[in-house]
């Protein structure tokens, strides 16, 4: 034995865990749409839940990450904590998966045919596949499904690796002595097994080194069982440390139900083997030398029977955990849905995150729209039960976009796929519109809570004026919500010539202000208030302009570093679709406005904005 063999053996195991890591992850992002809807659909029949659980493992090859996911779910308020029992003692199963593909290692390659599925064979295929898929990168999904492929070869190049210098270094007597030790202290083979599964925080890998021990041979059964329960321990500690940061009480549970259901499974495994033993049943098993598949099938066959026998009992798991964690102190929010639902747990799920940035922002759309009507209301009739409730709201909206901003943050560094990329690029610019909407609201309050405490009224054309602003802002903030809501890129184009069609019509009304007031038909004090106001949502179109452009950017990427020559081209008349749409909608709101108009320039008449598209 050489210091270059234990290099090997530890080479191929960084390569194996590397590969699991990049498999794992390929196979969540490209399930991760379908995976959300399937956990959703998750009733209280435990039967139906566990068989979800297990074909979601088996599928993403990790029961952390299926535990986390449905712990997030439980937070989210998607599902609660009873519905989420069963999936958890699925994903225990469905981690089994991963030591029956390993299995392969017992393959026979001597048989024909049987040489294609051997791991000397399967990896540099995958491998092959894999580097093609990302190089020519033919379809959507193909980097994704490239990378699966490549990470399922590095796995079985590590583990031929691993193999490779086990075979050597048995030859020494050190792994003889080793497993001599571990068949007479099961508790040694249980520490063994727990400590190794918490440090790689998975026990599909701990399992995968496992078998690729039993490869130098004189491993018995003995010496093995104890370690494969042991892992079951140390790899549900890690995920009820996952599931406790910062999470709601019932999402804490998941993670509590999850070590006791793994405590449980341990005391049954030990309690039936030392009996079966003592029988004299299982004799021959016990100095039987297992391989690859052997293990492979004592970890299916503990899970199964294991599962089987608790299933029925999982209420009383339930209320345990429930007497472990206690439950939260009452928090008075209308969105602390949303904002548990920005749970970190998601975040290696992209579509999970993601639909949870999404109802948070659409729920700081819709707060911020109540606010700007609200307040626009108040000009007309002052309520100050009304302004607070726009205070208290505007409270929740930066509460939202504080939330949501370090949420996507966080988010962004784990995302790969370009469409992913797009819908995130776009929720980090919307972010901050939505919230600026709320500030435009509060600045409209501010101004009516002044006129207000100063006796001083809008004059009926400023009011009459202010009327027809509110109806084109309302269409705006309408085809911004479907913008938003439905990636609408019709609803986008629309909102561009409602846009400039604002600025029009806020510059006539300031000209006719500032006649009123030379006039003396309009008090100083209640014009400066005016003016603000008109400054207030004129800013409250451009801003739903700044949503329209990132959700075309979104669609067509290419506009995202050309949106100042696309809006100059726009209101330059270059663009007949935004020429029509701006005529309608200056005939039907700016001529509206000039009628309405009781005091109209002495000469010309009220001037008629030299626009290319008139």
């Amino acid at each position: 034995m050489s210091i270059f063999d234990v290099l090997s053996l530890f080479g191929g195991l960084a390569l194996f865990l590397y590969g699991m890591r990049l498999m794992g992850d390929g196979l969540k992002e490209s399930s991760s749409g379908t995976l959300k809807r399937a956990m959703e659909m998750v009733t209280n029949n435990p039967v139906k839940a566990f068989l979800l659980g297990a074909a979601v493992t088996a599928v993403i090859q990790s029961s952390t990450a299926t535990i986390v996911i449905t712990s997030g779910l439980v937070a989210a308020g998607i599902i609660t904590l009873r519905q989420s029992l069963g999936i958890i003692i699925g994903a225990n199963v469905g981690t089994t998966v991963t030591g029956q593909i390993i299995r392969l290692l017992d393959l026979d390659g001597s048989a024909g045919w049987l040489k294609m599925f051997t791991p000397s064979t399967l990896a540099p295929v995958a491998l092959i596949i894999g580097i093609t898929l990302i190089m020519t990168n033919r379809f959507r999904n193909a980097k994704t499904i490239g990378n699966i492929a490549i990470g399922f070869g590095i796995l079985f190049t590590g583990l031929l690796n691993m193999t490779s210098a086990v075979d050597v270094l048995s030859e020494n007597g050190v792994f003889d002595s080793l497993f001599a030790s571990l068949g007479s202290n099961p508790l040694l083979g249980y520490a063994a097994g727990a400590g190794v599964a918490f440090i790689l925080q998975s026990s599909s890998a701990t399992i995968g080194i496992l078998q690729a021990l039993s490869a130098s041979g004189g491993l018995m059964w003995k010496a093995i069982y104890a370690v494969i329960v042991g892992v079951y321990l140390g790899d549900c500690v890690t995920t009820a440390i996952v599931c406790y940061i910062g999470a709601r009480a019932d999402a804490r549970r998941v993670g509590i139900f999850n070590i006791l259901y793994n405590l449980v499974k341990t005391a049954l495994v030990v309690i039936t083997v030392l009996i079966v033993k003592q029988m004299g049943l299982i004799d021959a098993l016990w100095e039987t030398e297992v391989n690859s598949g052997i293990i492979a099938d004592t970890n299916t066959v503990f899970n199964i029977v294991c599962a089987l026998v608790i299933l029925p009992f999982v209420s009383l798991l339930e209320k345990l955990s429930c007497r472990i964690v206690k439950d939260d102190q009452a928090v008075e929010n209308k969105y602390k849905d949303k904002l548990d639902a920005l749970n970190p747990a998601f975040i290696s799920t992209p579509a999970l995150a993601l639909r949870s940035c999404y109802d948070a922002l659409l729920a700081m759309f819709y707060a911020s729209r109540s606010n700007i009507e609200k307040a626009s209301a108040l000009l007309r009739n002052y309520d100050e039960k009304t302004a607070e409730e726009i205070n208290a709201e505007e409270e929740n909206i930066d509460l939202l976009a504080d939330r949501v901003s370090n949420y996507i943050a966080q988010l962004s560094a784990e995302l790969n796929a370009s469409y992913h990329v797009a819908i995130i690029n776009q929720y980090y610019k919307v972010v901050v519109e939505f919230e600026r909407l709320g500030d435009y609201a509060t600045n409209i309050c501010e101004t009516a809570r002044d006129l207000y405490r100063k006796d001083v009224k809008l004059s009926e054309t400023a009011i009459s004026e202010l009327d027809v602003l509110d109806e084109i802002l309302c269409r705006i903030l309408d085809e911004t919500e479907k913008t938003f809501r439905n990636r609408d890129v019709d609803a986008a184009y629309n909102i561009e010539p409602y846009e400039e069609v604002v600025d029009d019509m806020v510059d006539i009304m300031r000209k006719n202000h500032l006649s009123r007031l030379s006039k003396g038909l309009c008090s100083v004090t209640a014009g400066t208030d005016f003016m603000d106001v008109l400054h207030d949502m004129e800013r409250i179109s451009d801003t739903c302009s700044n949503v329209g452009l990132a959700t075309i950017a979104r669609v067509h990427p290419e506009l995202a570093d050309q949106a100042h020559d696309y809006i100059y081209n726009l209101h330059t008349g270059k663009d007949e679709y935004f020429n029509l749409r701006y005529r309608d909608a200056h005939e039907k709101y700016y001529d509206r406005l000039t009628n309405l108009l009781d005091e109209k320039p002495e000469k010309s008449g009220p001037p008629v904005p030299t626009h290319p598209r008139t």
